[in-house]
């Protein structure tokens, strides 16, 4: 059997996250790929829950709030994803744990790299093997969302340009692992290239 592959989408809301993930995995089921698709936090009974509470307004604490994104998270990778893997399967994650180093670490004020040493507990080691930051200035944010501001879009502005500086950081630190790509042009133009950049991940040889 062949080896499955993960990838996640990730950066501001607004930056066509969801959009773009469907569009992938359209393309990749064109392609012949069998292909699972989720979000995080979600993805399975307990983390929709999850994820009412953290995006609907509840009031927490920082740290309540990084440990419910890694309860959903760790639920996720023990039901949807690990075993879709293990099936050779592809799969495509809308956000993952860059999302809790950045919310939670740059923009919150907790130490990214004790984030980073959760994460990896938490999902056993199950991280994806390419992350795509959709890069998307933080003043278009309200210009690109429709519906209501959730609980992290209504930190501010401030709040909004250290999430981005944060994925930008972390992308330049992790260059083998993460891809920017500019997320203000066309909905196309940003499909292009994430499909040619996932075209060149699953060419290469099997353990390269």
């Amino acid at each position: 059997m062949s080896r499955g592959y993960f990838f996640s989408l990730d950066g501001l809301d607004g930056a066509g996250k969801t959009t773009q993930c469907q569009l992938l995995a359209e393309w990749l089921r064109r392609q012949g790929y069998q292909v699972v698709m989720c979000r995080d936090p979600g993805g399975t009974p307990v983390g929709e829950r999850l994820r009412e509470l953290l995006l609907g307004g509840c009031e927490m604490d920082v740290i309540t709030e990084l440990l419910l994104f890694m309860a959903s998270r760790a639920q996720l990778v023990a039901e949807v994803i690990r075993p879709a893997l293990a099936r050779g399967e592809i799969v495509v994650v809308d956000r993952f744990l860059l999302a809790s180093v950045v919310y939670q670490g740059y923009a919150g004020g907790l130490p990214p790299e004790r984030i980073w040493e959760l994460g990896r507990w938490a999902t056993g080691d199950t991280l994806p093997d390419v992350t795509f930051v959709l890069d998307l200035p933080a003043e278009q944010v309200s210009q690109r969302k429709a519906r209501t501001a959730d609980n992290f879009e209504r930190r501010g502005l401030d709040f909004l340009r250290r999430v981005r500086e944060g994925f930008l950081q972390e992308a330049r630190r992790c260059r083998d692992k993460m891809i920017v790509v500019d997320a203000t042009r066309t909905i196309a133009e940003v499909q292009a290239d994430l499909q040619r950049e996932v075209s060149l991940v699953l060419s290469r040889p099997s353990g390269a």
